[in-house]
This record gives structure tokens, C-alpha cells and sequence, in this order.
């Protein structure tokens, strides 16, 4: 009966799971169709039909801009979230594992943070140039921060006792912070991380309207230049699929990292 009841448990969860994959591709798709058919006969330039951004997007994006612009976005995104989240998490440790130093430099850290990552372009254009460097590193500035204040909540959320165990056995600190510390505070970094992404995506492209000579800011910048509205369009959608694929991606990575976190929450239910 036991097995039986669990095997229950596991179909309606698979069920559930189906019927929500489903309602997320639905509702897209819906819109798109909606999209296309209440724009077939549009005339406005600034609103063509669907049909052209589509055509605009395979000449732009899946072949002319692929390599010149697509990929050279995605590399820089990529390496400046990916500088961010290590910089992040290493920081966030620190701070959240020594209380003096993070009172010490919170007046810091919330200084900083209240700059915005596009008034630093003009520092880092006069620094590095138009690189790729510089895009990289108002990428890492802007979308740091979520993920140090996300670690240092997470660490801070630690149970002392744990910690306290843990030393008293004398629990080298490394182990301690592998074993025990990151698997404690990894839901706030997975949220940290899913914020700063999306903070990514808009600061490459920031980056990219005003201090490059490629990239997907770049092209758009040059379709609203020449005036092609569907380029403009094209570029805005390519955005969407980037930033919704991008985020799925994240999605998978997470429920694998903390699978057992929802276990644990749907076993106190």
C-alpha cells in the first residue's frame, strides 16, 4: 500500500510538471500567433508584420550576424557573469563568514552598489578602449552585486550550532564551508545568480549601444540608425529568446543543484 501511495505521489507530480511545461510553451506560442495574425496586414512602419521581423531575424541573426555579432555578445556576457558569480560567491563567503569586516565594509559595498553599471562605461572606455574587456567589465560591476548580498544573507542563515558541531569536531574550515556552508546558502546564491542574469543581458547590450563596434546593441543600434524598424525588432526578439533560453538553462542547472532543497520543503508540507 506504501509503495503503491508513493508511486500515486510520483504520477501527480508528473502530471503536474507536464501540465505546467505545457502551459508555459503554450502561452508563448498563443501570443505569437496572436502577434502574427493581428499584424498580417499592418502598413506602419514602426509596426511591421510579423512575417518580415521573422524573415529580417534569419537574414540578421542565423546568418549574416551570427558570428560577427551574436557570438561575441554571448562570449562576453557569459564571461562577465561567469567573473561576476566567482567574485561574488568568494566575497560573499568571506564577508558572511567574518561579521567585523562586513560591518566594517558594508558603508562600502552600499556605496558601490548605488552607482550604476552604465555611468562606469565611460571610465572603462577610457580605460580599456572599445575591447571586449571593457563590456566585460561593466557586465561583472552591474550584475555583482545580487549575487554578494544573496551569499552573505545565505551564509549568515547558517545555523550557528551547525557551524559550531562542526568545529568542535574539528572540521578542517575549507570542509566546513564545501560541506556545509555553500549547500546551506545555495538557494540564495541560485536566486542571486537569476537576478544578475538578467541584469547581464541588459548591461551587455548597454555596453554595446555605446562602446562597441559589434554585437547584438550594436546591430540595433545600426537598424534604428538606417532606419529599418524590422532589424530593431529582430534585435528585441533575439533578446527575448536569449534571455527566456538563458533562464531555462539556469532553471535545470538549479533543480539538479538543489534538488534535495525542494525535497526537504515538500517534506515539510
Amino acid at each position: 500500500m506504501a509503495s503503491l501511495a508513493s508511486n500515486r505521489g510520483l504520477g501527480m507530480k508528473a502530471s503536474a510538471r507536464s501540465r505546467a511545461l505545457i502551459l508555459e510553451f503554450t502561452v508563448p506560442v498563443a501570443c505569437f500567433a496572436l502577434w502574427w495574425i493581428l499584424s498580417s496586414n499592418s502598413e506602419s512602419l514602426y509596426f511591421p508584420p510579423l512575417s518580415e521581423i521573422l524573415r529580417t531575424f534569419r537574414d540578421l541573426w542565423l546568418l549574416d550576424g551570427f558570428s560577427s555579432d551574436f557570438l561575441p555578445s554571448m562570449q562576453n556576457l557569459i564571461l562577465g557573469l561567469t567573473a561576476a558569480g566567482f567574485l561574488g560567491i568568494a566575497v560573499g563567503c568571506i564577508l558572511g563568514l567574518t561579521p567585523v569586516l562586513c560591518h566594517a565594509l558594508t558603508p562600502i559595498v552600499e556605496f558601490m552598489r548605488a552607482v550604476p553599471a552604465v555611468t562606469v562605461l565611460p571610465i572603462a572606455l577610457l580605460l580599456l578602449g572599445l575591447s571586449p574587456e571593457a563590456r566585460i567589465s561593466v557586465v561583472v560591476y552591474g550584475s555583482i552585486w545580487p549575487i554578494l548580498l544573496n551569499t552573505i544573507d545565505g551564509v549568515r542563515s547558517v545555523d550557528p550550532v551547525v557551524l559550531d558541531v562542526a568545529q568542535s569536531y574539528r572540521v578542517p574550515r575549507w570542509r566546513r564551508l564545501i560541506l556545509i556552508v555553500l549547500p546551506a546558502a545555495s538557494p540564495q546564491i541560485m536566486a542571486g545568480l537569476r537576478t544578475a542574469l538578467s541584469l547581464g543581458i541588459t548591461l551587455i547590450v548597454l555596453s554595446e549601444l555605446f562602446g562597441s563596434t559589434n554585437g547584438i546593441g550594436y546591430s540595433i543600434l545600426q537598424a534604428q540608425r538606417d532606419y529599418e524598424p524590422t532589424g530593431v525588432w529582430a534585435g528585441i526578439l533575439l533578446l527575448g529568446i536569449v534571455g527566456y533560453g538563458a533562464n531555462m538553462a539556469l532553471r535545470v542547472v538549479e533543480s539538479i543543484l538543489l534538488g534535495w532543497h525542494r525535497q526537504m520543503i515538500a517534506g515539510q508540507r
